[in-house]
């Protein structure tokens, strides 16, 4: 029975058409207040591709992707050795590791429609293994060096504009700037997830593969709708 590709794909769509409507939200908004503070100071307003091909515009979208993918990255990695008693984004709590071949359907293990390096054995399944996690620390790694490039070119602009030594790109890393501007999305995201490991041992939402059945007992570990 083929379904329509909009109900099965649809959480996919649903996001990526909320990523891009934020992100152009993000432009337009940025560049009204970037010109702003360009009157403020007596200088002259920029169009919107100069703005969105600024490091101003980069260093503040950099810096969030990079926070992102680095709590995706940890609670990847974290779930496969630590358990929350109760929480649905637990595996149970005997589960702990990264289990048998038998348990992950691979190598002699694989079902006739694994993906071929599940079925391969030697590097091309150990990288596939790992494969979410090498992608995520990747992309985290990628835009974090974005974030601190960006970032030291508009903290250079800021301090040239002063009359200022704007120092070097390693001096940058270490200063409170950067770090400040890393820590504030870092500790965010920290938080985010935090909640959400323990309000799901407690809470529920009705439907939800995020949240243990309804009724499902407070201590159930690993369980979800």
């Amino acid at each position: 029975m083929k379904h329509n590709p909009f109900l099965t794909n649809g959480l996919s769509i649903a996001f990526g058409l909320l990523f891009a409507f934020s992100l152009i939200g993000q432009a337009f908004s940025g560049l009204a207040y970037f010109n702003e503070q360009q009157m403020a100071s007596e200088l002259e307003p920029v169009g919107f591709w100069q703005y969105v091909t600024s490091s101003s515009f980069a260093v503040d979208v950099a810096e969030n992707w990079q926070s992102e993918f680095l709590q995706f990255l940890l609670f990847i990695w974290l779930t496969v050795w630590l358990v929350q008693k109760g929480s649905p984004e637990s595996k149970e709590i005997e589960k702990r590791g990264t289990q048998s071949d038998k348990d992950q359907l691979v190598r002699g293990f694989a079902q006739p429609d694994s993906p071929k390096w599940a079925k391969a054995g030697g590097f091309r399944t150990r990288i596939f293994s790992n494969s979410l996690a090498l992608v995520m620390g990747g992309i985290f790694v990628g835009s974090w060096l974005v974030q601190s490039v960006a970032g030291f070119s508009a903290f250079a602009e800021s301090q040239l504009a002063n009359l200022q030594d704007p120092g070097t790109w390693g001096e940058y890393l270490g200063s409170p700037e950067f770090w400040n501007r890393t820590l504030q999305n870092w500790q965010s995201e920290f938080l985010a997830v935090w909640s959400m490991v323990i309000l799901s041992v407690y809470l529920r939402q009705r439907g939800s593969p995020e949240s243990k059945p309804v009724g499902e007992p407070h201590d159930s570990t690993g369980a979800s709708n």
